[in-house]
């Protein structure tokens, strides 16, 4: 099962100003791009608190919420809510038939998966803002290692930059 992180960061670093902080500081052409790769994996992965700033489910993909709220519960095919460690997810993902995932945040939940090792691919689009204070990719300290795959200007202001994770 191939593992990508995709986030969209400003030009230091941050992924949002605050937790709560809809990503509309992100162009067109990022958003494309989220929904191209996603809409790919078929299945995309995030925190509770992404999800709801979202607001919805995604159209054409699968998704699955990580919460620590065994309240919160889907009659839905495509929206999954789970306890469950990240290992699991990808476990019963890949029995599932699939073979990409793709998380997408928050920061808790990438530091979740960087930290068991489960990321093959980080995906980034550079976008023209500074924060100068806010959430960073990952909520603790990680070590990966990573080899340039390839990157690109997606638009007039943003470029996409992807990574082999080096395991």
């Amino acid at each position: 099962m191939h593992v990508c992180l995709m986030v969209a960061i400003t030009v230091d670093g941050k992924i949002a100003r605050a937790s709560d902080h809809y990503p509309d500081w992100t162009g067109k052409a990022d958003k494309r791009l989220y929904v191209e790769i996603t809409k790919k994996a078929g299945v995309m992965i995030m925190g509770s608190t992404t999800f709801d700033i979202i607001g919805r489910v995604l159209p054409g993909r699968k998704t699955i919420v990580m919460t620590r709220n065994p309240e919160r519960r889907s009659d839905r095919d495509d929206l999954v809510y789970t306890q469950s460690p990240p290992e699991q997810i990808i476990s019963d993902l890949a029995a599932q038939g699939f073979e990409e995932a793709v998380v997408v945040g928050g920061a808790k939940i990438n530091q979740l998966f960087a930290a068991k090792g489960l990321i093959d691919e980080l995906i980034l689009t550079l976008s023209p803002y500074a924060f100068g204070s806010g959430l960073s990719i990952f909520s603790d300290a990680v070590d990966l290692k990573l080899a340039l795959k390839k990157f690109w200007q997606i638009d007039e202001n943003t470029l996409c930059i992807r990574y082999r994770v080096l395991h």
